[in-house]
């Protein structure tokens, strides 16, 4: 079984895309589990998409590089997803986030792959029974 906080998480990036929600979560989990970058790492991410979903493109620029230096593939605690892909599209994304003078483009969704059945099955589980939004 995994974190509650943690499970919610991945509702919230991959099924709700609420961004902000999803940051309001992984900070609360980052603080219980002793401030680990890699959770860091993906608070950020989802704070980027925030940022450019609400047209915040040097936040989001910046939240996108800080998440990408954070998401160490040799520190990878038992995370449960596909790490090495996340990282790829996060690096994608900012990619385009400096292009956006010459190339503008809308806001996308990235999808977090989950590798383990255990965190898969909690997170679809909670489509039936949706998490209530945290509000502190």
């Amino acid at each position: 079984m995994y974190d509650r906080l943690y499970v919610e998480f991945f509702y919230y990036f991959n099924i709700a895309r609420d961004y902000f929600e999803c940051h309001e979560l992984m900070e609360h989990f980052w603080l219980e589990e002793g401030r680990a970058p890699i959770y860091q790492g993906l608070l950020q991410v989802a704070v980027g998409l925030y940022h450019h979903q609400n047209n915040n493109l040097s936040g989001a620029v910046k939240l996108m590089s800080a998440a990408i230096n954070k998401l160490d593939l040799k520190q990878e605690p038992k995370l449960g997803i596909n790490l090495q892909q996340l990282k790829a599209d996060a690096e994608l994304y900012l990619q385009k986030l400096l292009r956006y003078e010459e190339q503008p483009f809308e806001q996308y969704d990235i999808d977090v792959e989950i590798t383990d059945e255990v965190l898969k099955a909690e997170v679809l589980a909670l489509i039936d029974n949706p998490p209530t939004p945290h509000d502190e």
